[in-house]
């Protein structure tokens, strides 16, 4: 029986699962799988590519399901009109990131869509309802691309504490399977947020090297700092840093990230045609401490069923064995 939750029935969807907007590579084929599979797919705006929003919101105008568009916030606040075109689209809800959400909350509320905020401290969850959030995303250090410094285990339910069921909660970070779903629920969590798992998914646009890589990393071969933001010539404010598999050059510039920062433009150069040559080596692939968990590379839908079972069949075992001891 599917597990039902306040998320589900805010987003009118059959799983309390969501696809994380992970950049270019959470285009409009993984969300599309991911919402016809009954979780939430979003869309990834990321910095603001025009071109490339207007061509993957077309295809997901076409695709009859519900789905997301997510941005970093300040991208929006360089590039206003990407929110039109991302509310165009008819999204269900927009989700923003790394950034104060209230210059933008009108426009997407009065266009009918849910606001969607990550936050990943109490003072950003304040923020991000005053800003008339509909859900929050509590984001925890495990996750995979940019975040802080606080546990899952630990923000989850300081923010669900905090929502005292204004709003879902929902939980990202270190999360790949039905285990973590049901864990998160008995956080108080509505549902999870996946982005690592669904990187490691037929329909995400990420290469399919990054991908075996993530299948081949264990959860100890992840690390969180600036070195590639430094060696892509992107400076991110603080709290935020990055979550990523260690390559060689990640061990090359640990400890040294003050004589990275004075040598950006040369390593900016090295990385770009790294990147350019898919070179792993060098260039960066985004991912979580859930790397451990994850060992194959299956269609969205599958991972979607995968999870929403055990963690079905984990919750009823649950509800079995109390019944039990209360006989």
């Amino acid at each position: 029986m599917p597990i039902e939750t306040s998320l589900t029935a805010l987003l009118g969807v059959k799983h309390p699962i969501l696809s994380a907007p992970m950049d270019t590579i959470a285009g409009a084929r993984l969300a599309a799988a991911v919402s016809a599979a009954g979780g939430f797919g979003i869309l990834g705006g990321g910095y603001g590519d025009k071109a490339w929003l207007e061509r993957e919101t077309a295809k997901l105008a076409a695709a009859s399901v519900p789905f997301g568009i997510g941005f970093i916030t300040w991208s929006l606040a360089k590039k206003p009109e990407l929110l039109d075109i991302a509310l165009g689209a008819k999204p269900r809800a927009v989700m923003l990131s790394f950034g104060d959400p209230k210059p933008f909350a009108p426009h997407i509320k009065s266009a009918g869509a849910r606001l969607i905020c990550q936050v990943q401290t109490e003072d950003m969850a304040r923020q991000a309802l005053d800003a008339g959030a509909d859900i929050l995303i509590a984001q925890g250090t495990e996750a995979g691309g940019h975040g802080a410094s606080r546990t899952t285990i630990d923000i989850v339910p300081a923010i669900v504490d905090l929502a005292a069921g204004r709003v879902p909660v929902v939980a990202a970070g270190g999360i790949a399977d039905g285990r973590g779903l049901a864990a998160m629920l008995m956080l108080g969590a509505s549902g999870v947020l996946l982005g690592t798992r669904f990187y490691a998914s037929q329909e995400c646009e990420g290469t399919e090297e990054a991908k075996k890589l993530i299948c081949d990393a264990s959860s100890g071969s992840t690390t969180r700092g600036v070195i590639f933001d430094l060696s892509r010539n992107i400076i991110w404010p603080g709290p935020f840093t990055g979550r990523s598999l260690v390559n060689d050059h990640a061990r090359r510039w640990m400890g040294r990230e003050i004589e990275l920062l004075q040598n950006m433009p040369a390593v900016a150069v090295e990385y770009a045609a790294a990147r350019e040559a898919r070179n792993f080596d060098i260039a960066v692939v985004f991912a979580g401490e859930a790397v451990g968990l994850i060992h194959d590379i299956p269609p969205a839908a599958e991972i979607v069923e995968r999870i929403a079972s055990e963690a079905e069949g984990i919750l009823l075992g649950r509800r079995n064995s109390s019944a039990s001891l209360q006989a």
